[in-house]
Order: structure tokens, then C-alpha cells, then sequence
């Protein structure tokens, strides 16, 4: 489990963690601010993890119920949710990897520009609902075309 944890620890989570905390070292240090006021950035980031991922694993927990009941409906839903998942890294992954060579190479393509100041706050939403939206396709096709079989 060591290196499970350590490769979850060089992610997403812990990168805007260290950015959030080094926020609040540098307001410290400048001695502008408060300390209750500066801890405000760290406190902040744990309640919105908090509740998102317990929304998540409601929702998880909701559809893996839904998904256990039995062995066909299993298979699929793990499909589907292991297909939109894949879908989303390698996305996510194209679009920072296009980001970081473009910047390398200076390209000023409007497709370059446009991923280069692309929101990943808006893409996030955009995310959480594809995939809700998958399940939900999922859910439907399930109960009309494979129970019927």
C-alpha cells in the first residue's frame, strides 16, 4: 500500500494542498494579514474536499448498491464507469500535455490559446457532470435494452 499512497500523494489533491499552504507561509511571512486570517486558505481547502468527497462516495455507494444486484448489470456498470474514466484521464492528460509542449515551442494557434487559459475549475464541472450524466445513460440503457434481454 506504500507506494499506492505515494503515488497518490505526487497528485492532484496534494499539488493544490502545498500551493494553498504556500500561499499561507507567504502571507505569513509578509506580516499583512492575521494568523486566523491566513489559516483561513487551508481550513477552506479541507471543508471543500471534505464535502466533495463525501458527495462522492455517497454517489458511489448509491450506484455500486444499484450495480450489485446482479452479475450482468455489474459488468456493465463497471464498463461504463471504467470507459467514461478512461475517457476523462486521457482527456485531461492530452490537454495538459498539449499545454506544456505549446508553451515549449511558443505555439499561438487559437486551438493553443484556447487550451492554454482553459478553466480547469469550469473543466472540473464539466466532468463531474459527464460523468453523472454516463451513469444516468447507463442506468437508462441498462433498464430498457439489457434487462429486457
Amino acid at each position: 500500500m506504500y507506494p499506492v499512497g505515494f503515488l497518490f500523494g505526487l497528485g492532484f489533491d496534494t499539488a493544490t494542498e502545498v500551493a494553498v499552504l504556500g500561499i499561507s507561509a507567504a502571507m505569513a511571512q509578509s506580516g499583512k494579514l492575521p494568523i486566523w486570517s491566513i489559516m483561513i486558505f487551508p481550513l477552506l481547502f479541507t471543508a471543500g474536499m471534505s464535502l466533495l468527497d463525501s458527495s462522492d462516495g455517497v454517489i458511489m455507494l448509491k450506484a455500486y448498491d444499484w450495480a450489485m444486484v446482479d452479475a450482468i448489470r455489474k459488468i456493465f456498470f463497471n464498463m461504463t464507469i471504467t470507459g467514461a474514466s478512461v475517457f476523462v484521464a486521457l482527456l485531461i492528460g492530452t490537454i495538459e500535455w498539449v499545454q506544456v509542449v505549446s508553451s515549449h515551442f511558443r505555439w499561438n494557434g487559437s486551438v493553443f490559446i484556447f487550451l492554454n487559459t482553459l478553466d480547469f475549475a469550469v473543466l472540473g464541472v464539466f466532468v463531474v457532470g459527464f460523468m453523472l450524466f454516463i451513469w444516468f445513460l447507463a442506468y437508462l440503457y441498462y433498464s430498457r435494452v439489457l434487462k429486457s434481454v
